[in-house]
């Protein structure tokens, strides 16, 4: 995370808010970064157009403090599904990322197929 073109960056806090822990999201144009670690330090990033879902939890207490959790469904190999654990501005950063998401979606030409119902090969 030594490059600081980001649109949005936080800490992950702990349950009353504070940002007293190791863990730390960015975001770029193009790939959302997780770092964790205090003495060992692991940098995972994803590009954005490899995310399939985005879902937003919150707990009551998340609620009382501002806080949410992002979950995240992606296609990559070393993150696959992984969660953004209380952050500031949920849903805010949700919106962010979605839109990102489809803007790098385009960029890219990748589309996601999505098949709806069972009947897929019906050669009877």
């Amino acid at each position: 995370m030594a490059d600081n073109n980001y649109v949005w960056s936080e800490r992950k806090r702990l349950w009353c808010g504070l940002p007293w822990t190791f863990t730390k999201y960015a975001l770029s144009e193009d790939r959302l970064f997780v770092t964790s670690g205090l003495l060992k330090t692991v940098e995972d990033e994803v590009r954005l157009y490899r995310i399939l879902d985005i879902s937003l939890s919150r707990s009551l207490t998340q609620k009382l403090f501002g806080m949410g959790t992002i979950e995240i469904s992606s296609a990559d190999k070393t993150l696959g599904d992984f969660a953004l654990v209380n952050i500031k501005n949920p849903m805010e950063v949700k919106e962010q990322l979605s839109a990102l998401v489809e803007e790098n979606r385009d960029k890219k030409r990748v589309t996601n197929r999505e098949f709806m119902g069972d009947d897929l090969d019906d050669d009877e």
